[in-house]
C-alpha cells in the first residue's frame, strides 16, 4: 500500500484532528509544520503531493503508540535496530497502538467483511526466519483499514 494511504486512513478511522497529528508526530522526535502535514496527506494525483518514506510513516506510528498508550516508563534495554518497515509491521504498530487482542483484531477484519482465521492472523506476527511465517498483503491491511473506520467512527 501507499504510505501516504495508510496515513489517511488511520487519520479518518481515528478522526485526528491536524493538531494531534502534528503532535503524534512530535512524540517519536519528528517536526512537522501543518503544510508539511496537509502536502503528505494528499492523494498522489493532487498538486503538492509529497511521498511519505518509510521511515517518517513508522516514526508516525510509533508517536501513535506513545499517543494512545504513553510513554514506556522503563524501555526494555535491548539495542533497537532499524526495522524495515512492511505491511505486517504497519499491522503490529496498529495492534499495539490500539491495544487490540487476537479477537479484537479479527473482529475488526469481520467488520470489512473479511474472513481470516486466528492461524493466518497469527502468522504475520511471527518472526521473518519462522516457518509459519506470512508476508500482510495490500488487501489484508486495507481491509483492516476499512474495519478500523467502521469500529471507531460508526460507534455513535
Amino acid at each position: 500500500m501507499i504510505n501516504n494511504d495508510v496515513l489517511r486512513r488511520v487519520r479518518y478511522a481515528l478522526e485526528l484532528k491536524d493538531p494531534d497529528m502534528i503532535d503524534i508526530f512530535a512524540l517519536s522526535d519528528v517536526e512537522i509544520n501543518r503544510d508539511e502535514l496537509l502536502k503528505l496527506l494528499k492523494k498522489d494525483n493532487e498538486a503538492d503531493y509529497v511521498p511519505l518514506d518509510n521511515k517518517l510513516l513508522g516514526q508516525f506510528l510509533d508517536g501513535l503508540i506513545i499517543y494512545r498508550r504513553g510513554r514506556q516508563e522503563n524501555p526494555p534495554a535491548q539495542e533497537k535496530k532499524p526495522e524495515q518497515l512492511t505491511n505486517n509491521t504497519i499491522l503490529k504498530k496498529l495492534r499495539i497502538a490500539l491495544e487490540f487482542k487476537e479477537e479484537d483484531m479479527l473482529s475488526t477484519l469481520k467488520l470489512a467483511d473479511f474472513e481470516l482465521s486466528k492461524g493466518e492472523l497469527s502468522s504475520f506476527f511471527r518472526q521473518k526466519g519462522h516457518k509459519h511465517h506470512r508476508e500482510c498483503g495490500d488487501q489484508i491491511l486495507r481491509n483492516f483499514l476499512q474495519g478500523l473506520t467502521i469500529r471507531f467512527r460508526e460507534q455513535d
